[in-house]
C-alpha cells in the first residue's frame, strides 16, 4: 500500500467518526488504536428519558 492509498483509508476513517460525533447525543466514542493506527472504535450511546 502506498502512501496515497493509506491516507485515503485514513481520511475514510476519520469521515466515520465524524459522522458518529455529529449522530451522537449524548454518551462515548472510544477509539482503540494499535501502533499507532486507529484499529476500533466503540460507540456507547445513551439515551435520555425525561
Amino acid at each position: 500500500m502506498d502512501i496515497n492509498s493509506k491516507e485515503i483509508v485514513e481520511n475514510k476513517k476519520l469521515e466515520e467518526i465524524l459522522k458518529m460525533v455529529e449522530k451522537i447525543r449524548f454518551g462515548s466514542i472510544t477509539l482503540i488504536i494499535q501502533d499507532g493506527v486507529v484499529i476500533q472504535v466503540d460507540k456507547n450511546e445513551k439515551i435520555r428519558m425525561r
